[in-house]
């Protein structure tokens, strides 16, 4: 072996070294979202069942997970919508709930790590919707009142919507929902004005057929808000 071959090997070894490291990387570099997950639960708030690690087999195969009863093998609520709750902290150490309903595809863009499975090492165990866990039900927002129906006709629907969230599961809006029909024939929303940490109103609305992230609001499950007596119009947000 003559010492031009023994220089070109040798370079080209230096240079795997060095790339190395690099190609290792690669696959991280396109699985860093913001969010560690700490645990999944699949069901209802009345009967649900820890699915961490099962969810932790599908986000390896790095493919969308649409979630079901097949998904994770198990029927925890037989006859009722369920839905997936993962728990997972942020950057800033705070817990957040991101919630998928049946049908629903989870976005694992959102997740640290979430194509390698590098998660869920925390030892977390909260509940379905239990204040005293890490973070739990404490969104950013605090609901203050809540309108359904249209511009032209609307109700104030603040107290079912507490009763709603009480229930601390997903549901879809419609009529039957609130039980009422303000403005017939026409497509009617969900306005929900909300006050931030910084005491500015926010509005958040929701078109009939979606479902409400209750994830968002301060105290949702315990239904603690919209009891001020603030009442503000349909196109207002800033009234307080």
């Amino acid at each position: 072996m003559d010492l031009h071959t023994n220089s070109r090997r040798g370079a080209m070894l230096a240079l795997t070294l060095v790339l190395a490291p690099f190609a290792l990387a690669q696959p991280y570099e396109r699985d860093e979202g913001r969010f560690q997950i700490l645990q999944a639960r699949y069901g209802t708030a009345r009967r649900n069942v820890d699915v961490t690690r099962r969810l932790q087999e599908l986000a390896r195969g790095d493919q969308a997970i649409r979630i079901g009863n097949d998904t994770f093998g198990v029927d925890p609520d037989e006859g009722v919508v369920k839905t997936v709750r993962i728990y997972a902290r942020s950057p800033d150490g705070r817990t957040r709930t991101f919630e998928y309903a049946e049908g629903d595809v989870i976005d694992g863009a959102s997740f640290v790590g979430w194509g390698s499975g590098r998660w869920s090492r925390s030892g977390y165990r909260g509940g379905w919707g239990r204040d005293d866990a890490p973070g739990g039900d404490s969104g950013e927002f605090r609901i203050v009142q809540a309108l359904y129906g249209t511009a032209r006709h609307n109700v104030d629907v603040t107290p079912r919507l507490r009763e709603l969230a009480r229930s601390d599961q997903t549901f879809r809006l419609g009529n039957d929902t609130f039980g009422v029909d303000p403005d017939r024939g026409r497509v009617k929303t969900l306005r929900i004005q909300a006050r931030g940490p910084d005491g500015q109103t926010r509005m958040f609305e929701y078109a009939e057929g979606s479902a409400v992230d209750g994830s968002r609001f301060t105290g949702w499950s315990r239904g603690d808000w919209g009891e001020e007596g603030q009442r503000g119009s349909w196109g207002d947000p800033r009234r307080r």
